[in-house]
């Protein structure tokens, strides 16, 4: 007679008790597989790991406490042979490289079928990976970009000098030149060279685009000041 197969055991970890308990009695289909316990936190992951031995952990991203990546990583450093699979809403690249940098080896979304939620917890109990490494490599692209350009934005802020800075301020403002250099005491002709330097700096065509471009970059406005000249 063919021995019964060993069953895999899952931890669940979701702070919701009506979606826990719906996985619970999802995963209860599936005769290879068997919840042994549910933890509702970060803080509860590693004492419910380490009472209950779970093979997989199947946890949420977004925990009262901390996320799904922190749980990850808790779990792991206690047994390292405790295999991660996230379920999510977060589809954003972020979170799945957390995910992935605090040694999870699936993330699914959670619109997910039972099916596929079930296949997951086998294949990473098998010591699988379930990201294919082009998604990671798509995704690490994705996140260099988005770097680089918060890096340059923020370089482009910065290259501003203080009285640009308060001229761009009244420029969001809606002063026109005339109004700037009247409310800053200096010459209309300084004001419109401080403008081209901004419009440089900020790669805008018009004064309106470089205040759009300012705040998509985050600029916080100066408080301008009246000195005597500029």
């Amino acid at each position: 007679m063919t021995a019964p197969a060993e069953l895999t055991k899952v931890l669940i970890v979701e702070d919701h008790r009506v979606v826990a308990e719906g996985l619970w009695a999802l995963l209860a289909e599936y005769s290879d597989l068997t919840v042994v316990g549910w933890a509702d936190s970060v803080a509860e992951t590693v004492p419910m790991a380490k009472e209950l031995g779970p093979d997989v952990a199947l946890v949420d991203f977004r925990l009262p406490d901390g996320t799904g990546a922190d749980a990850a990583a808790s779990i792991r450093a206690h047994d390292p042979s405790t295999a991660i699979v996230i379920l999510s809403a977060d589809a954003s690249d972020s979170a799945l490289l957390a995910a992935v940098e605090a040694g999870a080896c699936g993330y699914l979304l959670k619109s997910a079928s039972g099916d596929e939620i079930a296949a997951a917890i086998r294949s990473a109990a098998e010591g699988e990976t379930l990201i294919p490494a082009s998604t990671l490599v798509e995704v690490l692209s994705r996140h260099r970009e988005t770097a680089r350009s918060s890096a340059e934005q923020t370089e482009r802020l910065e290259s501003l000098t203080k009285r640009e800075q308060e001229i761009l301020t009244l420029m969001s403002q809606g002063l026109d030149n005339r109004a700037v250099a009247e409310h800053l005491s200096i010459s209309y002709a300084t004001v419109r060279t401080h403008v081209r330097k901004i419009l440089e700096k900020l790669e805008a065509r018009s004064q309106l685009e470089a205040v759009a471009k300012a705040t998509e970059f985050g600029f916080k406005p100066a408080q301008p000041e009246r000195p005597e000249s500029g």
